[in-house]
């Protein structure tokens, strides 16, 4: 579990981002089809990191992802931390084991 203040910290992250978002007319002004795009280029990105094994762009993608994300649940009137624990809560208690590094879930 984290510390009250790391858990600040963090929500205060997501709340800057939105901000960040709202100030430019990003979230109301873009559409989450341009959004998507913008998704697909930040993979894009991450693919070519992972691929190199260049842990800078890595970690520059993965953020730079969770940013898209960020703005595309705020399109939609969601927030990012309620979609993520949707998602975890989903799959919680799954169960499943890894095959050839792929995790496959039992059904």
């Amino acid at each position: 579990m984290h510390s009250p203040e790391l858990n600040a910290a963090i929500a205060a992250t997501f709340t800057n981002i939105r901000r960040w978002a709202n100030d430019r007319n990003i979230i109301n002004g873009a559409t989450p089809q341009a959004q998507m795009l913008k998704m697909t280029e930040e993979l894009g990105e991450l693919a070519s990191g992972i691929a190199r094994g260049n842990l800078a762009l890595i970690k520059d993608s993965i953020g730079d992802c969770v940013v898209v994300l960020t703005i595309l649940a705020a399109q939609h009137e969601l927030t990012i931390e309620e979609c993520s624990a949707a998602a975890y809560d989903e799959i919680k208690d799954r169960k499943g084991r890894m095959v050839n590094g792929v995790f496959v879930k039992e059904e």
